[in-house]
């Protein structure tokens, strides 16, 4: 049986190889050098794959393509790497490749000894890499963690320091973290008993679509977030949301609770009178902007109630009114020329208010009054 390396082999080639054969490269510590190159061979000399095991006979041009798996230059490519494997030992050639290159144009003069430039590139590379390849937010660069810790350890250098691993950051340094906020909110916490706390619920919907209510704490020191309880599969009636507020209530301890602010929901009415037989000196506070929404909602949908209509008659225009702004924004917005019709002749760009019930139709009414002239100077102006 032949040799499996035999049609791949090509003795006496050093196809883009240097006369050293590259020695420095760290590419022949992952090979084993059986026979070495012998005089007038071109650097060819016979090596095994360290992770295949295959024997080939070639200079260091043949085991950076098997190594790199660089493919249809004549010489079969490694199998048993992995992907994570053959970007490390791609991303050492590239370091070495710059290295040497900066050596044979002669820039490693005292200004690039200074300041270590060529290392500079090669971390900024992995820096970039790891955003690329984990898909990583660019916004992350600003954070002020992020700059520390590279910081840190630039002016405290760690002889063999590892970044922390994956058991690590989800285990023991998330609790240590947690602790550590917990010593950040203590002198929050402590003036609940001098001045009292105000619990706060909010209802909402994440992305998937999950029902879930925030609980918070609010005072004079600022508010704070204690948990978001999810509900799913639960019903939110007038028991399951008094229970969830009386175990704040006594996370907190009843003695240093005013009050409790929910929004006007009947579930959360019904809540109230529960709470208030456990603990009659908290009182129960509406939620103003929930209040304000309902008073909105009755402005800008009038045909909707159904008692005291008469009352709101005057009111009728607005949903008239709202439905012509909403077909001139989508005009505008939904064609490239018109909008840049519209930009040339108004210093106020159009906005897209997300759908917040009915506060997004006063703001957009509000913007439209602003922009009224410059709609008319787009429609009439010969330009």
């Amino acid at each position: 049986m032949s040799d499996p390396s035999s049609a791949n082999s090509h003795v006496g080639e050093d196809e883009g190889g240097v006369g050293d054969n590259n020695k420095g490269s760290p590419l022949w510590q992952y090979v084993t050098i059986i026979s070495e190159a012998k005089k007038g061979q071109g650097g060819n000399c016979e090596w095994k794959c360290s992770f295949c095991g295959i024997k080939f006979h070639g200079s260091h041009y043949r085991v950076k393509q098997h190594l790199l798996k660089i493919s249809d230059k004549g010489i079969r490519i490694c199998q048993k790497i992995g992907d994570a494997k053959h970007m490390e030992l791609t991303t050492l050639m590239e370091s070495h490749e710059l290295n040497t290159s900066k050596k044979r144009k002669g820039v490693s003069g005292p200004l690039e000894k200074a300041f270590n430039n060529g290392v500079r590139e090669q971390l900024d590379g992995e820096i970039a890499r790891m955003f690329y390849t984990g898909g990583l937010s660019f916004n992350l660069a600003k954070n002020p963690h992020y700059i520390r810790a590279f910081n840190r350890a630039c002016a405290c250098p760690i002889a063999g320091y590892r970044p922390p691993g994956y058991n690590a950051l989800r285990t023991t340094l998330l609790q240590k973290e947690r602790n550590h906020i917990e010593r950040l909110l203590e002198p929050i916490k402590l003036t609940w008993k001098a001045k009292g706390v105000s619990v706060c619920s909010d209802g909402w919907s994440d992305t998937q679509r999950r029902p879930l209510i925030n609980v918070m704490a609010a005072c004079e020191s600022g508010p704070m977030f204690l948990r978001a309880e999810n509900c799913e599969g639960e019903s939110k009636d007038k028991h399951f949301i008094s229970d969830l507020l009386i175990d704040t209530i006594l996370e907190i301890g009843p003695q240093h609770v005013v009050q409790v602010i929910t929004d006007n929901a009947s579930n959360c009415k019904a809540a109230r009178a529960i709470i208030n037989v456990r603990f009659p000196h908290i009182l129960w506070t509406p939620c103003v902007v929930h209040t304000l929404n309902l008073a909105l909602k009755n402005i800008c949908t009038p045909s909707s109630i159904v008692s005291n209509r008469t009352a709101y008659d005057e009111c009728n225009w607005i949903s008239q009114i709202v439905d012509d702004v909403y077909f001139v924004k989508n005009f505008i917005m939904n064609h490239g020329m018109r909008l840049a019709m519209f930009n040339q002749h108004s210093p106020l760009k159009m906005l897209s208010i997300a759908e917040t019930r009915f506060a997004s139709v006063v703001v957009m009414l509000k913007r439209f009054k602003k922009i009224k002239q410059n709609l008319q100077r787009m429609v009439i102006s010969d330009e």
